[in-house]
C-alpha cells in the first residue's frame, strides 16, 4: 500500500471525494508515478485521453504491445463507495464513471464489452458499460441495452418515464429524438440540471465521449428514464 499512499500524496488528493485527483493517483499507481508529474505538467491533471496517450507513448518507448491499464481508475472506482457514502442513494456514481471516459474516441471498450465484433452506434453500449461499472446491471436498476428504444421501453414499462419537460436528476438517462419524428436516436447520462439547463455525459457524440448541454424541454429531447437509485 506504500505505493498507493505515495501516488495519493503525489496527486495532492485533498479528501475522499476529490475525484479528479483520486483518478490521477489511481492511474499513477497503475502506470507508475512518472505519469502523475507528466499529466500535471502537460494537462493539469488526469483525463482518460491523456492516460491513453501516456500508455501508447510508454509502450512505444519500451517496445511493448501495451503498457498498463488505461481503464484502471474505472475498474477501481466501481468498488469505491462514494456513490452511497457521499450522496443520497448513489446517483453520482454512474456520472463519476462516465466522466472518467471523457475524450474516448471510437467507442472501445464499450461495444466490444457489449458483445459486438465491430463498431456499432455505441451511445447505449456506453451507458450500459457505465452502469455495469457501478453494479447497476447486476442489481437491475438499469437495463443492458444497445438499442435506444429498448432502453426507453424498459423504463416506460416500469413506470419510470418522464417527458422532455421534466427537470431531470443527476444519474437519470436522457433519450434524444433529433428529427422530432418520434424515433429515438441517442441516449446519454444526466450530469446535473441547473437554471433550466440539462448537462449530460454522452458516448458516441461525434464518435467520442463528451459533455453536452440542452435547455429543459428542448425539441431534441425525447424523454427520460428515471433511475430508482
Amino acid at each position: 500500500m506504500q505505493e498507493l499512499k505515495a501516488a495519493l500524496t503525489s496527486a495532492e488528493v485533498e479528501s475522499p471525494i476529490d475525484m479528479e485527483r483520486i483518478k490521477l493517483a489511481l492511474q499513477g499507481y497503475n502506470f507508475g508515478n512518472g505519469y502523475i508529474s507528466w499529466a500535471k505538467s502537460n494537462y493539469g491533471g488526469y483525463s482518460y485521453a491523456n492516460a491513453v496517450e501516456f500508455s501508447a507513448m510508454q509502450a512505444n518507448r519500451l517496445g511493448w504491445e501495451k503498457y498498463g491499464d488505461t481503464q484502471y481508475p474505472a475498474h477501481v472506482l466501481r468498488y469505491y463507495p462514494y456513490g452511497r457514502a457521499f450522496t443520497s442513494g448513489g446517483n453520482q456514481a454512474i456520472v463519476e464513471v462516465a466522466l472518467t471516459q471523457l475524450g474516448n474516441e471510437g467507442g472501445q471498450p464499450y461495444w466490444s464489452w457489449y458483445g459486438f465484433n465491430g463498431r456499432v452506434e455505441w451511445c447505449a453500449c456506453f451507458v450500459s458499460w457505465c452502469a455495469d461499472q457501478c453494479g447497476y446491471l447486476e442489481s437491475s436498476i438499469i437495463p443492458k441495452f444497445s438499442l435506444c428504444s429498448d432502453g426507453a421501453n424498459w423504463f416506460k414499462g416500469k413506470g419510470q418515464w418522464q417527458d422532455k419537460n421534466y427537470e431531470p436528476q443527476t444519474g437519470d438517462l436522457i433519450f434524444f429524438d433529433w428529427g422530432n419524428d418520434g424515433s429515438i436516436d441517442h441516449v446519454g447520462i444526466v450530469e446535473k440540471c441547473e437554471n433550466g439547463t440539462v448537462y449530460t455525459v454522452e458516448g458516441n457524440s461525434g464518435d467520442a465521449c463528451k459533455q453536452q448541454s440542452y435547455p429543459v424541454g428542448s425539441g431534441s429531447i425525447y424523454g427520460y428514464g428515471v433511475v430508482a437509485y
